[in-house]
């Protein structure tokens, strides 16, 4: 008989080091923890003080050597390039060595940084793995990030070596990843000693001379490298992500946490066994992707697919369908956006009928808040339990979920049901004190994070320090907010910073204002998310002009929407934008963002007590109620 939810959670309480001892008993160690739990340096925690241990060696070498080298590890599923490759776990294994050879060949040794920057191909799986066994620390960054974006993140990582690609491809577009590579490197401070280019037949790329080296080249040549030992507490990667003053935050993961905590969970919150075939359906640039495309499946023994395609258009609306189909796929884990955006282009799922989903058990869905009209439709569609769970970049793994390994509970449409094992979770009010049941707070979790969750940020004690710990002494503050209901149930509302959710893509708000304020006729600004059917959020920016500017504003906003495109990258779906008299703001100037997004959302809202003068309020409903956003009389 399974365990039950609430007695694994009690049997962590009542003993959290214990508990996390014996999921760590899964994992292969080279050494073991001197100190399970180190708080000597309180807030700051490191798990498994003293162990030596390899993630490339848990994800690969240890399932070869246990009779798992001929069962698929991996399977590319490309319908833009109408691809399909697959790697038992003997043969990724090879080609992992190999690229960790041509690392080790080019100077990376442990500790040495190196930027990924790819699009959905399994040389990415091959590099981050590498890299891994050879004790380097990844940094991927989302193919076909702009230029600018990417130096920021070249100049903090300081990378040894770059691996990229010629190109990208979205849907019926190819989108040559070279002159952006060789872009942001003229504008780094820090310069790579070497760049390892994959040349795609759809856009090769000329190399630079004595930078630039050959993928397949430089694999001919390569010599298998062996893993190399790292402590527990080393990281195995820095992923950036974005930071409210518009700086990208490195969010460091570390080696044996994430190993232990990722391996849990693939039993305990999917319900998977190994051998069975996982699908995120996400990118490996995004925590998802490393999470769970690339590392937890492979810790567990599954099938894991990397899919270079889109939920529609690559070909039609019943793309997922023929994957779950084709590769009998048990779990799939994506976003609530391609959910959306099925339903939206097939209401019916006519598309669905041609496919055998009988092997098929679960969907879970995170990235952002699911709205319960798409999780009821997902469930009459697909008839398998849809699993709405919450946790983000900087905690690599849930925070809260429905426990399938364990027992399923009863599902509520729009809660994230209960918080997992690890993670205590507390709704704090404006007087950090503990909300009663169904009031609204700032989500918290009390220190210490559980393993796999982020340690500190790159390079940066104080700015984690300042960022998550000081709001509330003794937590960590997740800045979204929300409530719990008298069943315990987690319900996410909103963030409580200036980062939106753009179809699962964290992106902040304060970036795009530093853009739109760069522009030579803009006064001021501010960027809101507001709500969106398809992508859950997108952002809206309001432009204050200089004063004697008498351009059309039609052609002022084309430009800014063609320099956020170009400085943050087209994943911001920054594409609506108004010209303003004035901006609501409170006495001591600090513009009233809050209460702009109520307005377009069609929310009730009150006038603050602290505005400078409430008639801007009229005047901002009336632009936004242009652009077609509903308002409404305030309370």
């Amino acid at each position: 008989m399974s365990q039950s939810y609430h007695a694994t959670y009690q049997k962590w309480q009542k003993d959290p080091l214990g508990f996390w001892a014996e999921a760590a008993e899964a994992i292969d160690w080279y050494k073991k923890w001197d100190t399970l739990l180190d708080a000597s340096e309180a807030p700051i925690y490191r798990w498994f003080n003293g162990a030596e241990v390899n993630s490339c060696y848990n994800a690969l070498d240890r399932h070869v050597g246990n009779g798992r080298s001929q069962q698929l590890a991996l399977i590319y599923d490309s319908p833009v390039t109408n691809t399909i490759q697959k790697f038992t776990y003997a043969e990724l294994l090879d080609q992992v060595a190999r690229f960790a050879g041509v690392l080790q060949q080019h100077g990376a040794a442990k500790g040495d940084r190196v930027v990924i920057y790819l699009p959905m191909v399994p040389e990415a799986v091959i590099a981050m793995l590498a890299c891994a066994r050879i004790g380097a620390i990844h940094s991927v960054v989302f193919g076909g990030f702009a230029a600018k974006e990417l130096a920021t993140r070249i100049d903090d990582a300081k990378p040894k070596l770059i691996v990229s690609a010629s190109c990208g491809i979205e849907v019926n577009r190819v989108i040559p990843y070279k002159p952006l590579l060789d872009e942001a490197i003229d504008l780094a401070t820090h310069k790579p000693q070497t760049c390892v280019i994959l040349q795609r037949p759809q856009a090769p790329a000329s190399l630079v001379e004595g930078r630039d080296v050959d993928w397949q080249a430089a694999m001919q040549q390569a010599k298998p490298a062996d893993c190399v030992p790292v402590a527990a507490t080393d990281p195995l990667y820095i992923l950036y992500t974005s930071g409210t003053t518009g700086m990208p935050k490195g969010v460091v993961r570390d080696n044996g946490g994430h190993l232990v905590a990722l391996h849990w969970s693939m039993k305990y919150v999917y319900g998977v066994q190994p051998g069975d075939v996982y699908w995120a359906a996400s990118d490996v640039g995004w925590v998802v992707g490393h999470s769970y495309i690339v590392y937890a499946p492979l810790f567990y023994g599954c099938t894991t697919i990397l899919y270079e395609g889109k939920p529609v258009g690559t070909p039609d609306p019943g793309a997922f369908w023929r994957v779950i189909s084709e590769h009998k796929v048990n779990v799939l884990f994506t976003a609530p956006t391609a959910f959306r955006a099925i339903k939206r282009d097939d209401p019916d799922a006519s598309y669905l009928e041609p496919y055998d989903l009988s092997h098929f058990r679960t969907l879970f869905l995170a990235g952002e808040r699911c709205d319960p009209a798409t999780l009821q439709w997902a469930e009459e569609k697909l008839k398998v339990p849809v699993i709405d769970h919450w946790w983000q970049t900087e905690t690599g793994w849930p925070i809260c979920a429905n426990l399938l390994g364990l027992e399923q509970l009863p599902i509520k449409p729009g809660s994230a049901t209960v918080p997992v094992p690890g993670y205590d979770v507390r709704i704090l009010d404006v007087y950090e004190e503990e909300a009663d049941a169904g009031e609204i707070g700032s989500i918290v979790i009390k220190l210490p994070l559980p393993p796999g969750c982020l340690p500190t940020l790159w390079h940066n004690d104080e700015g984690y320090k300042q960022t998550y710990l000081s709001n509330f002494p003794g937590y960590y503050s997740t800045a979204d907010a929300g409530f719990k209901d008298e069943d315990g149930y987690l319900w996410i509302m909103s963030r409580t910073d200036d980062i939106i959710n753009v179809a699962g893509h964290r992106l902040s708000t304060g970036a795009m204002e530093e853009v739109l304020a760069a522009h030579p006729d803009v006064a001021e600004c501010a960027v809101i998310g507001v709500a969106d059917a398809l992508k859950g959020e997108i952002p809206l920016g309001t432009v204050v002009l200089k004063a004697g500017v008498n351009r059309p504003h039609d052609a002022i906003i084309k430009e800014l929407v063609q320099m956020v495109r170009e400085r943050i990258g087209p994943v911001a779906s920054f594409k609506i934008a108004a010209v303003v008299e004035r901006l609501p703001k409170t006495r001591s100037g600090k513009v009233l963002r809050g209460t702009m997004k109520k307005i377009a959302d069609g929310e009730a809202y009150r006038v603050p007590a602290t505005i400078d003068n409430p008639a801007i309020l009229a005047e901002i409903a009336a632009d936004l109620a242009e652009l077609g956003y509903p308002h409404q009389k305030n309370e």
